[in-house]
């Protein structure tokens, strides 16, 4: 089978490479959902499949700026739309998409691909890592008493999308500083894609609810919600599905979360997508009747080891040698020196022994080199290594990223 894989060069092209994924979703692109989607993506980062006119296969990657560990970021790819037509399957048309795909990132200078999984056996092998967890929670309506009582001095208003799109994007740039694993979002992205309520996306609820937080009359975080309204032998049994909420400091997070769990005329509070350290573990009266689920989120994989271990913070003056292994991109294998002072190609005796999907794991901190050994991911080559090495690369929040791309 001759299979050609290269970029797509017009709309009409990422039509049929969208097509690819969403035959799985049961839907057929038209000339207007490219343009929409071109909003957001360079058409030539979508990579294409061709057994020799039809387009068969498809890749595409964003252009990111990741958070990272100590407030920085790097330029990232952000993978997406990847899939294969049932007629194509095992025949090497991903291996050779992510291939090309990772080459061009690289070229690009990107120092990170990263993405959400929609099966996690597949990209172990091109050498992604499970970097952050995330987590879900079911809350019904009467368990939401906080532990701790409090008088709300904040002010919420409901804004319309133009308000919004010129309110919402500076408190997630403070918390893009705090929280690795976060992904820049364009002017683009945030008028028409996550502020925007488009129809198809409501799945039997309401509109888009876009609430902003005010304290002492200056915008201070924001929630994205949606109510579906039921009622049930007379009385309200309706639920609120919470998409966003972003709160740069503990009293906007406090502030927000009372105001969200008072909703009137519901039964049930949904809410995904969040970090595993989230503050209502420690608010709520009862945490455990949250039924708080965890599940896997970003899988990152390092590029550029130079690149992306230079942005992100260490902690103290020691280094460690890590010892590489990258059968996807062999460029990236031997031994590196990783530290505050720098990071380089060593020839010094090694200190762990990984492969490129274990440093993906830890690189946002939200894993360390003990879990990576304790799951025979890594190898301790000297006594207490994996200890000095997760005290070093230690952080003080977990990852998270917001939302799905």
């Amino acid at each position: 089978m001759d299979i050609a894989v290269r970029p797509c060069a017009s709309p009409e092209e990422l039509r049929d490479a969208l097509n690819v994924i969403s035959h799985y979703f049961g839907h057929e692109n038209n000339d207007e959902d490219a343009e929409r989607f071109a909003k957001w993506i360079e058409v030539d980062r979508v990579h294409a499949a061709r057994d020799g006119d039809a387009i068969v296969g498809c890749a595409g990657a964003y252009t990111y700026r990741m958070a990272v560990p100590g407030g920085g970021s790097v330029p990232a790819g952000g993978v997406t739309i990847v899939g294969v037509l049932p007629t194509h399957r095992r025949r090497g048309v991903l291996t050779a998409m992510m291939r090309a795909q990772l080459a061009d990132c690289r070229a690009r200078g990107d120092a990170v691909a990263y993405l959400w999984a929609s099966e996690a056996t597949i990209y172990g092998r091109f050498g992604y890592g499970l970097a952050s967890r995330q987590g879900s929670v079911e809350l019904v309506k009467d368990r939401t008493r906080f532990v701790a009582p409090f008088e709300p001095r904040g002010s919420m208003r409901l804004l319309d999308l133009d308000e919004a799109v010129q309110l919402f994007p500076p408190l997630y740039e403070q918390v893009f500083a705090q929280r690795p694993g976060m992904f820049s979002r364009d002017a683009a992205w945030w008028e028409t894609r996550r502020l925007n309520d488009d129809p198809s996306r409501r799945r039997g609820a309401g509109p888009l609810n876009r609430a902003l937080l005010e304290l002492d009359g200056k915008p201070a975080g924001y929630a994205l919600y949606r109510v579906a309204q039921e009622w049930a032998f007379g009385s309200s049994s309706g639920k609120v599905t919470i998409q966003e909420v972003v709160t740069p400091t503990p009293e906007a997070t406090r502030e927000l979360w009372r105001w969200l769990l008072d909703f009137d005329w519901t039964s049930k509070f949904d809410a995904d997508l969040l970090p595993l350290d989230h503050p209502l573990f420690l608010l709520l009266a009862e945490p455990r009747r949250m039924q708080f689920r965890v599940d896997d989120g970003v899988w990152v994989r390092i590029l550029d080891i130079e690149a992306a271990l230079t942005a992100r913070s260490y902690n103290g003056d020691e280094s460690t040698v890590l010892e590489l292994a990258d059968a996807f991109m062999p460029e990236n294998a031997g031994r590196w020196r990783v530290g505050s002072a720098g990071v380089s190609r060593t020839e010094d005796a090694a200190d762990l022994r990984l492969d490129i999907t274990g440093l993906g794991t830890v690189y946002l901190g939200g894993f360390g080199f003990g879990d990576l050994v304790r799951g025979f991911r890594a190898e301790e080559l000297k006594e207490g290594a994996a200890e000095r090495a997760d005290a070093l690369f230690a952080t003080g929040v977990e990852p998270w990223c917001a939302e799905i791309f």
